[in-house]
């Protein structure tokens, strides 16, 4: 079990929080289905610590996070919460097109006192400025997400994008359509896993 306290730099308070939302999860789940069932008894390292370890490449020089296809939160929640304490100036949005989650995140962000900015639209409608990070969990392909993700992007965006064991056949995918610099690295959770950071994404002519 990692110890998130030390792992990640966040005190005693961002951990109760955490316990908090992860309480509320399991309240939900059982009318709402946010999560599979399956994963109830895992929820705190499969869901919130897998989300957390993303903390790793946030910054203070960051300012507006993206998290695209929200779902129950993860990672969108999980960050906000970590990032009150460590990076209280940067901005959280949210981004859900179904009604009953778009109605747990609102309950999350009153009840834990979070300040995200939750959109309830389809990706592909949404218009807001360009950010400095852009997450996204269990959303959809790597090609399908830079597509999601590229409206959105300056050069200096950075993606900070977990992924499954066919992450590298995703990624040669992706490059015959898109130019982009990359960075991989191990997941603290899964030994399959992998997070991706990318940056300079830019369409193929």
């Amino acid at each position: 079990m990692i110890d998130i306290v030390k792992t990640y730099n966040v005190s005693h308070e961002t951990y109760k929080k955490l316990k908090s939302y992860e309480a509320l999860v399991l309240e939900w789940n059982s009318k709402f289905n946010l999560i599979s069932k399956s994963t109830e008894a895992t929820v705190w390292e499969r869901h919130i610590v897998d989300s957390l370890q993303l903390i790793k490449h946030i910054s203070a020089k960051d300012k507006i996070l993206l998290d695209l296809g929200s779902g129950a939160g993860f990672p969108g929640v999980v960050l906000a919460v970590a990032c009150q304490e460590l990076y209280p100036e940067l901005k959280i949005n949210l981004v859900e097109s179904i009604g009953k989650k778009v109605t747990f995140l609102q309950t999350v962000n009153e009840e834990l006192s979070l300040k995200m900015d939750i959109h309830q639209i389809r990706i592909e409608n949404l218009n807001i400025e360009k950010v400095d990070i852009i997450t996204s969990r269990a959303l959809a392909s790597l090609p399908k997400l830079l597509e999601y993700a590229k409206p959105f992007c300056k050069k200096e965006t950075k993606l900070i994008l977990p992924k499954g064991e066919n992450w590298s056949l995703e990624n040669m995918e992706a490059q015959k359509s898109w130019s982009y610099k990359y960075e991989v690295y191990n997941s603290d959770t899964s030994d399959v896993g992998k997070i991706l950071r990318i940056s300079d994404l830019r369409r193929k002519l």
